[in-house]
């Protein structure tokens, strides 16, 4: 590329910067309309808090559900612990609640599942399902006869989760906004460079809030995590261009000082984004697609970072910059040379010990004990509903409900596929219209002729035969009346179903006891059709004796798919939460390695444009991933569950994110060392590199450790968590051993380097020169600072290739 050409571009980045701030009006005008629409527009974002919408639409979890949503209805439940109190007390509460309107059923008895010592659980079925008003009050009226008494809850119905996630999440946000003044006073070079940065930043996050509708739904991760982690991760693009200015406001007017600040961060804060921006993009190709939603929302969060620093932040400079420069203040971060030396005098020790302790963390986080369901995740700090959940699962036995999803119309293979399954020890029980029921020891689906269904409902057996003609004839079935109707059996659900029918018609006439229980058991017969059965498909729910997720239960799913097989060769589905623990457990080992090798393989690619060289970017992926996996070897070492997801994101954020502290100290070696030896290089780098360091590892830290302290849903809780525990750990590393892996590995970054050579950067010319840039050396006296300008006498120093040119000796002498 020509020096013409690269002058071109330059000019072009330069006259785009003057035009932001010189219309700078404009821009806080159209600002001003973004913000006032974002603001409405945020109450336009539509959350999903179901985990398993996300899953692949091929797994048999997610066909399932959305032919249960499809065929059936699922009533609202509760269940209402009571303690302290008495087997009578409970007996007369359970008929109390079955009083209230939008009740159906209200399941208590005398045993263990339901009393045990003082404590009494009901477990309510409602009149509608979760979100119905009917059922959610109902819920409020039982909430209101239970008041005076010691009770825990547990239910969908009435659920608040949502309202606690959001004010969690709003707590995290002050507490962390109160961290970042803390950290931007101390590490600022202006008291009121604060301002300045929380205007920008909080611009940028009401933007991207009041942008997601346009996303369609997101996931409650999304929502709630993504303003703190935009805070973290793209703060630094602010500070940057805060930094520049007052470099540049030192020998430059103020509007000229924007201008110029803004031309050079431009593409320094590009470069620094897209390693961001990499990692994130790898969540993009999972499977489990809720690391595509929180991609998306955050990818969309650093560029409109980007562009309220690039267009809105100019003119806070112009606006704050008289203050910035009186409300100035030393600098208080200290100098840490002693970092430096200890990396000079360790370099030769510190990487073997860390190559051990990174195969050692491979190792460990391979064995790290993953989840897949969110009941059973830890969280620091507790809800109301989560303590109400673990007093009831501690007190009575925790039940692990699958639904078996088949297609309907031979109630002899549901009757035989669930006594086969309650065969099985691992099965508790079993329901379904097959074995629910009817009268007198028969069940719903018991097929009867004549004779008999006139014993059980007392009907004249004259009259019996004549309903069954009218059922055959009802089903075109002329053959069973003109044939022996006497042998005609139909199953008694059918049947009881067609006798209802006909006694609303007046057709058939029963005394009024048979008539009440009729009546009674239709009512009972056509709530369980409406939750078991439809036309394409029937239901039958199985109680196990196995803990959601786990090598048993996954192996019984597996014991139970043969089971069906046998019975229903196509079309049938296990669907619950143990079958959505499996098919995310199945997607995660996929995920896992894509999401590994992609984040890692595109900062590697943006890493080698950086500094082209083939090394250096080997060694500065080594160190990061080596740093995630001491990460998630914690979890082993420890002995608690990680959320799978937590790995899949916390390790693809780390590589884009934490990957940029490592950028900065080696960018700063590698132009340090052109002119010092590669020791003092070293330690300048780290005097110069850690106070930017250390401001983004401290945000970005307490910001993923905030999450995990404060969130009580243990998917944000576990991400959180593992975020701030890896920025920490990358911050040790970058700061600790990179520069040794630097000294020791600087041979083979060279021989690695795959640029042209480049003309020797110390210049020595006498003459009329024409210098923008850099400039460091003698030039008739000693100087080093940025030059803009024309320089007559010798030179002596080391200047930035393109930043000289020596000018013609007629251009010389025409001047002259």
């Amino acid at each position: 590329m020509s020096k013409e050409k690269r002058t071109d571009e330059l000019s072009v980045i330069e006259k785009a910067a003057a035009t932001i701030v010189d219309r700078r009006n404009l821009f806080f005008l159209l600002f001003l309309f973004a913000v006032i629409f974002s603001v409405f527009s945020q109450g336009w974002v539509q959350v999903e808090n179901d985990i398993t919408v996300y899953l692949p639409e091929s797994t048999e979890t997610r066909v399932g559900l959305e032919l249960m949503d499809r065929e059936f209805v699922t009533y609202g439940t509760a269940d209402f612990m009571v303690s302290n109190i008495s087997y009578q007390r409970a007996c007369w509460l359970a008929d109390e609640i079955k009083k209230i309107d939008g009740v159906n059923e209200v399941a208590f008895e005398n045993n263990e599942e339901h009393f045990k010592g003082t404590d009494a659980l009901f477990s309510v079925t409602f009149q509608g399902e979760a979100e119905d008003d009917i059922s959610v009050e109902a819920f409020h009226q039982i909430e209101k006869l239970l008041s005076g008494y010691d009770v825990y809850v547990s239910s969908q119905v009435g659920s608040s989760q949502n309202d606690s996630l959001a004010n969690d999440m709003t707590i995290i946000l002050l507490i962390a906004v109160v961290i970042i003044v803390l950290v931007l006073l101390i590490t600022s070079r202006s008291y009121a460079e604060v301002p300045v940065l929380l205007i920008t930043f909080g611009v940028a996050a009401l933007l991207n809030k009041g942008t997601n509708f346009m996303l369609g739904k997101i996931s409650f991760v999304s929502d709630s995590v993504a303003v703190v982690l935009q805070l973290a991760l793209a703060i630094d693009y602010a500070i940057i261009l805060c930094h520049r200015y007052t470099e540049e406001r030192e020998h430059l007017p103020q509007r000229d000082a924007v201008v110029a600040a803004l031309s050079k961060a431009i593409p320094e804060i590009f470069s620094s984004c897209l390693t961001t921006v990499s990692g994130l993009a790898a969540l993009i190709t999972m499977q489990f697609r809720i690391g595509q939603d929180l991609a998306f929302v955050l990818i969309k969060a650093i560029f409109l970072s980007i562009l309220s620093v690039f267009v809105l932040m100019p003119g806070l400079l112009m606006i704050f910059g008289n203050s910035m420069k009186r409300t100035a203040h030393k600098n208080f971060i200290p100098k840490i040379p002693w970092v430096g030396k200890w990396a000079v005098k360790t370099k030769k020790f510190v990487p073997p010990i860390f190559l051990a302790l990174m195969v050692t963390g491979f190792f460990l986080s391979s064995s790290c004990p993953y989840c897949y369901g969110q009941t059973n995740l830890p969280t620091i700090k507790k809800s109301q509903e989560q303590i109400a959940q673990e007093k009831i699962n501690n007190t009575f036995s925790h039940t692990n409900t699958i639904a078996l999803v088949v297609p309907s119309g031979d109630y002899q293979r549901e009757a035989a596929l669930l006594a086969e399954l309650n065969q099985y020890d691992e099965v508790a029980s079993t329901l379904g219209l097959s074995n629910t029921e009817a009268m007198n020891g028969y069940m719903l689906t018991d097929s009867l002729r004549p004779r008999e269904f006139s014993e059980l409902t007392e009907v004249e057996y004259e009259a019996a035969k004549l309903l069954y003609a009218a059922y055959a004839a009802e089903q075109n079935d002329y053959g069973r009346i003109i044939n022996n109707l006497d042998s005609y059996s139909v199953p008694i659900i059918d049947m009881l179903m067609f006798l209802h029918t006909e006694m609303d018609r007046g057709y058939i006439t029963l005394d009024d006891g048979m008539t009440e229980e009729i009546n009674t058991i239709y009512s009972k017969i056509a709530d369980a059709k409406r939750q078991l059965q439809s036309d394409s498909y029937s239901r039958m729910l199985v109680e196990l004796n196995l803990e959601e997720e786990g090598e048993e239960t996954f192996a019984f799913l597996d014991q139970m798919h043969q089971i069906m097989a046998k019975y229903y060769p196509e079309n049938a589905y296990l669907v619950g939460n143990s079958t959505s623990d499996y098919d995310l457990s199945s997607s995660f080992s996929r995920d896992n390695v894509i999401i590994s090798v992609l984040s890692a393989l595109f900062v590697v690619i943006v890493l080698l444009f950086t500094f082209k060289s083939a090394g250096l970017p080997v060694l500065l992926i080594a160190l990061i991933q080596g740093s995630i996996w001491i990460n998630f070897s914690f979890p082993y070492l420890m002995k608690r569950d990680l959320f799978f997801l937590g790995y899949l994101i916390v390790s693809s954020i780390q590589m884009g994110a934490n990957i940029d502290y490592a950028i900065v100290i080696s960018s700063r070696f590698s132009e340090l060392k052109e002119t010092m030896h590669p020791n003092n290089a070293m330690v300048e780098t780290l005097n110069q590199a850690f106070p930017t360091i250390i401001t983004s590892g401290v945000i970005l830290a307490a910001a993923g450790t905030l999450i995990g302290c404060i969130s009580t849903n243990g998917v944000v809780a576990s991400i959180g968590e593992c975020l701030g525990r890896g920025t920490v750990i990358s911050i040790f590393l970058v700061m600790g051993v990179l520069p040794q892996i630097l000294l020791l590995g600087n041979r083979l970054i060279e021989r690695t380097s795959f640029t042209i050579k480049k003309p020797n950067l110390i210049h020595n010319e006498t003459g009329t020169m024409y210098l923008n840039g850099r400039v460091r050396g003698s030039v008739s006296g000693m100087i080093d600072a940025d030059v803009h300008g024309v320089v007559r006498g010798q030179v002596n120093a080391m200047v930035k290739s393109d930043a000289i040119e020596k000018e013609d000796e007629e251009d010389e002498n025409h001047e002259a």
